[in-house]
C-alpha cells in the first residue's frame, strides 16, 4: 500500500543544504516528508535522476493587470505554472480597479477565484486624498503588504506619497502587522534629469538610464528606510537596480530595523551597454536596467546575504507599447514570470553561487515577508506542496512562439537557458507537465496572511 499521493525523487534544494539524493513526499495536498536515500512508496512516483527539486517558487512582485485586456490572472498564472511559480503577490496599480478599499480588494479576489492557475496573494495601495484610512480594512480584507511610491508615474493610478504622507501611512501599516513596499526613485531628482535629457535632445537607448540616476534611486532608499524606523514599520524597497542600495539596506538592518530589499531578476541578468543598447523599449524598466559591473556587483551582494528576494516586476505590455523610438515614449516594464526561476539558476551556477539562494530568495523569504510561510515557501512537512522541478535540457527561450506567456516578446528571448522548467506542482497537483500547463482558471486560490498575525523579528 502506498503511503503517499506522490514522491518525487532528485537533487532537493532547502534553504539550509542541498541532498543529493534525495525526496518530497506529498500527501492531501501537503508536503509530508523530506529525506535522503531510499524514497518511501507512493501512488504516483517521478524519478528525476540529477534534476533540481526547489520549492515552488513566491514572485513578489507581479502586474497582472496594469493594461486592460492585454493579461489577466488566467494568461499571467498560466506563464507563472510554466516557470515554476506556485504563487504571485500581485500589484495593486490595476487599470480601472485601484486595489486602495476592502471593496476593490474583494473584486479582485473574485478574478482570482474564476482566472488563476496558481495562486495569487495581493498587495493594496492608498489614494493620496484618502490618506491612510483605508489601511486597515485592507488588512481586515486580506491584502499581505502595501505598495507606496516616491515617484508619481500617474497622479490617480501610480501616484507620488509625499513623505508626510508616507509616514502616516507607515504608522497605519505597523499596526497591521504587515510590510510596507515602496517604489524608490526621488521624484525631483527624476523630473530633473529627465528635463535635462529632453533638453539635450537624446531619443534614444541612454535617453532612459540619464532620466533616472542612480543616486534618485538611493536618495529614495534613504527615506524609505528613515521612515520605517521612525515608525518601527517593515519598510521594503521593492527593486534595487545598484550594489550601493543594498549595502544601504545592510547597513539598517545592522542597526536593528527591519529594512528589506528585493532583485528583480532583470537586474541579474541584463546590462545596459550590451542589452539595453541592443533592445531599447524593450529593455525600459524602473528603475533602469544598469551597466554590467552592477549587476554583477549584485550578484555579490546576494552571495553575501544582502538580498531579501528575487521577483520579476512581470508586466505583459502588448507589444507597440514597447517600441517607439523615443525611448522615454515607450512603457515600462517587462514579462518575466515564464523564465525567473531558469535564469536565476544558470546565474547562480555560472558563478558557483549555492542553489540554497533559489529556495531562499524566491520561496521561503517572500513567503515570511508576506506573513504566508504558515502554507507557502521552502519544502518543509506541513506546508503546501508548491514545487518546481528543473533538468538539464538546455533550450533557447522563445518568447515569440511561447504556448504559455501572452506578451508574445520578451527581453530574455534568444537566452540559453541550460536548464530549464520540466514539472509544476500546485498543492500537489501537477500543474506544468514540461509541455503543457494543465491547470484550469479557477483552480489556483487567493491565499492571505492567517487572520490574527502581529508584527514578529524577520530573518530578512
Amino acid at each position: 500500500m502506498a503511503d503517499f499521493d506522490t514522491v518525487l525523487t532528485g537533487r532537493i534544494i532547502l534553504t539550509d543544504r542541498e541532498i543529493a539524493r534525495g525526496y518530497v513526499a506529498i500527501r492531501d495536498g501537503k508536503t509530508a516528508l523530506v529525506g535522503e536515500g531510499a524514497a518511501p512508496a507512493g501512488r504516483e512516483r517521478h524519478d528525476f535522476a540529477n534534476g533540481i527539486i526547489l520549492p515552488g517558487a513566491v514572485d513578489a512582485q507581479v502586474h497582472s493587470l496594469s493594461q486592460r485586456g492585454a493579461e489577466g490572472f488566467a494568461a499571467s498564472t498560466r506563464a507563472a505554472a510554466a516557470g515554476g511559480v506556485t504563487t504571485i503577490v500581485d500589484m495593486p496599480y490595476d487599470e480601472g480597479n485601484l486595489v486602495c478599499s476592502a471593496e476593490a480588494v474583494g473584486r479582485k479576489v473574485a478574478m482570482i477565484d474564476s482566472d488563476a492557475r496558481v495562486d495569487v496573494a495581493l498587495y493594496g495601495t492608498i489614494r493620496p486624498e484618502e490618506g491612510p484610512a483605508r489601511i486597515a480594512e485592507q488588512a481586515a480584507a486580506g491584502v499581505c503588504a502595501y505598495k507606496f511610491s516616491t515617484f508619481g508615474t500617474d497622479p490617480l493610478r501610480f501616484p507620488r506619497i509625499p513623505p508626510a504622507l508616507l509616514r502616516a501611512c507607515f504608522a497605519e501599516v505597523v499596526k497591521t502587522g504587515l510590510a510596507a513596499g515602496v517604489h524608490n526613485e526621488d521624484d525631483a531628482y527624476v523630473r530633473a534629469a529627465i528635463a535635462e535629457v529632453e533638453a539635450a535632445g537624446i531619443t534614444d537607448w541612454r535617453a532612459h538610464g540619464l532620466s533616472r540616476p542612480e543616486l534618485a534611486e538611493t536618495l529614495a532608499m534613504l527615506q524609505i528606510y528613515e521612515t520605517g524606523a521612525e515608525t518601527g514599520c517593515p519598510a521594503h524597497v521593492v527593486h534595487c537596480s545598484v550594489g550601493r542600495g543594498y549595502e544601504i539596506a545592510a547597513m539598517y538592518r545592522g542597526a536593528g530595523h527591519r529594512s528589506t530589499v528585493e532583485c528583480c531578476i532583470h537586474y541579474l541578468v541584463l546590462d545596459e551597454e550590451n542589452d539595453v543598447a541592443r533592445l531599447g523599449g524593450k529593455a525600459k524598466i524602473n528603475p533602469p536596467v544598469r551597466p554590467r559591473r552592477e549587476v554583477e556587483a549584485i550578484w555579490r551582494h546576494l552571495a553575501e546575504g544582502r538580498v531579501s528576494m528575487v521577483s520579476t516586476d512581470h508586466v505583459s505590455w502588448s507589444e507597440d507599447r514597447k517600441t517607439d523610438p523615443d525611448m522615454l515614449g515607450n512603457a515600462s516594464g517587462v514579462p518575466g514570470l515564464e523564465v525567473m526561476v531558469p535564469l536565476f539558476v544558470k546565474g547562480a551556477m555560472a558563478r558557483g553561487v549555492p542553489l540554497v539562494w533559489a529556495a531562499r530568495l524566491m520561496a521561503e523569504n517572500p513567503a515570511r515577508h508576506f506573513r504566508l510561510d504558515h502554507r507557502k515557501g521552502g519544502l518543509r512537512a506541513g506546508r503546501d506542496a508548491d514545487v518546481t522541478v528543473l533538468v538539464d535540457r538546455p533550450a533557447v527561450y522563445d518568447a515569440a512562439s511561447s504556448r504559455h506567456s501572452i506578451a508574445g516578446w520578451s527581453p530574455y528571448h534568444g537566452m540559453e537557458l541550460p536548464w530549464t522548467v520540466a514539472a509544476t506542482w500546485r498543492r500537489g497537483e501537477m500543474v506544468f507537465d514540461g509541455i503543457e500547463v494543465l491547470a484550469a482558471p479557477g483552480t489556483g486560490i487567493f491565499v492571505r496572511p492567517p487572520e490574527t498575525h502581529g508584527l514578529r523579528e524577520g530573518l530578512l
